[in-house]
């Protein structure tokens, strides 16, 4: 099943093409994929969802033939890779997992170096290559590059898988459930770091997981699947949670839908709100003054360079006894990137103790914050956008939110 192009796509182009696609097991009656055809665009990020059991790791996994399909065409940028050499076709493929799967004697540097050696790269620009993707993932080189797995959380452990999939600079991403063995907070700040990164190298991904949620968040495009690997919609996160297919995608979507749609807003695309802030050398007597002429309940302190480093209210400052603000108050506990989506952002501040998500740039810069009344004028723009989408027709209505949801991701 193929869709019609979406407006404002990095490209129409697809990189991946599965053309009647069918895995049958030995000793089952009924395909575990049964005729898949499905586009996957140059540059985009699709997601493979649905019930256990419905044969999407399956259909992932014959893209780069770990298991071999039964019948049908797997085309590789315009190339048709069924029968060509697996193994030279899984050197052009990243690959990440949810087990991660990194070589327990083997450092850091030696794990993501692996593709590249049996490509034939010298050891110079193996050594510049690891080095520049432990950057890219936000791990220090001269701190990470000679550690072993066993010596990193969960959490870095994946951000190393990501860079041995990408240390051969692979066209082509599959990535299979990589965030579902990690603890929520982890998850979501790994997911947002990966959408960073998929802002800047623009790889073609397919993503399986079973968690809609995270489907809404991470995709393009959004396969839905049932049995068999059959699609019951293909398209836009926005247009399956305004417009699912049939019964099956409402049920799988489940309740609160206008709450997911959270996911398909960043923080960078709502005006932030301002905030009283002061720079980590004020007095206290100073920062009780900027206080009372402000409307909120603390002032945010900042540090030379401009980085939240305490939260501090009226007692707390009271309190000080002379000593320094950043040794008052409190740090701040909700800190988000552009790059974070509403949802993010919404789960941060419920939990912080003054309702507030404080937003940074990527080198920790304060840029502002937001709060609640940021969120729920976003919701009332997506109601807008609604409502405005059905007066236009659905057709019409389908093709607007599309390019105004990628406009937005990107």
């Amino acid at each position: 099943m193929t869709d019609s192009p979406t407006p404002g796509s990095h490209t129409d182009r697809p990189m991946i093409r599965l053309e009647h696609l069918t895995k049958t097991f030995p000793g089952q009656d009924r395909p575990a994929v049964d005729d898949l055809t499905l586009d996957v665009r140059a540059g985009e990020i699709v997601i493979l969802v649905g019930p256990s059991g419905c044969g999407k790791t399956t259909t992932m996994k014959m893209i780069n033939r770990i298991i071999e399909p039964t019948s049908g065409r797997i085309v590789l940028d315009g190339e048709d890779v069924t029968h060509a050499d697996p193994d030279q076709l899984r050197r052009r493929i990243g690959y990440v997992i949810q087990q991660i799967g990194l070589f327990p004697h083997m450092t850091i540097a030696d794990n993501i170096a692996t593709v590249p050696r049996l490509l034939g790269w010298d050891r110079q620009r193996i050594a510049d290559r690891v080095d520049e993707l432990l950057t890219t993932v936000r791990m220090d080189p001269a701190e990470y590059r000679d550690r072993y797995p066993k010596e990193l959380s969960g959490g870095q452990r994946q951000r190393v898988g990501v860079a041995r999939a990408l240390s051969a600079d692979p066209d082509v991403m599959l990535m299979d459930e990589p965030f579902g063995a990690i603890d929520p907070i982890t998850r979501d700040r790994l997911q947002n770091e990966f959408l960073r990164l998929q802002a800047e190298v623009r790889k073609t991904i397919v993503f399986v997981t079973h968690d809609i949620d995270e489907a809404i968040k991470m995709g393009d495009r959004i396969a839905i699947l049932r049995e068999g690997s059959e699609v019951v919609q293909y398209d836009t996160p926005e247009t399956i949670l305004t417009h699912p297919a049939d019964g099956f995608v409402r049920d799988f979507i489940g309740a609160g839908a206008s709450l997911k749609r959270l996911n398909l807003s960043r923080v960078r695309d709502i005006e932030l709100s301002p905030w009283a802030t002061v720079p980590e050398g004020t007095s206290a007597e100073e920062a009780l003054g900027v206080l009372r002429s402000s409307p909120g309940s603390a002032v945010l302190v900042l540090d030379a360079q401009g980085r939240p480093r305490r939260w501090v209210g009226r007692a707390d400052l009271q309190r000080a006894d002379g000593r320094p603000l950043d040794q008052v108050g409190m740090v701040p506990e909700a800190v988000v990137e552009p790059h974070a989506t509403l949802s993010d952002a919404l789960n941060e501040l419920i939990t912080a103790r003054y309702s507030i998500a404080t937003v940074v740039d990527g080198n920790g810069v304060y840029q502002g914050v937001v709060d609640i009344d940021r969120i729920t004028e976003a919701i009332r723009t997506m109601r807008s956008d609604d409502q405005r989408a059905a007066r236009l027709g659905l057709d019409d209505g389908r093709d607007e939110a599309a390019g105004t949801i990628r406009d937005r991701r990107r």
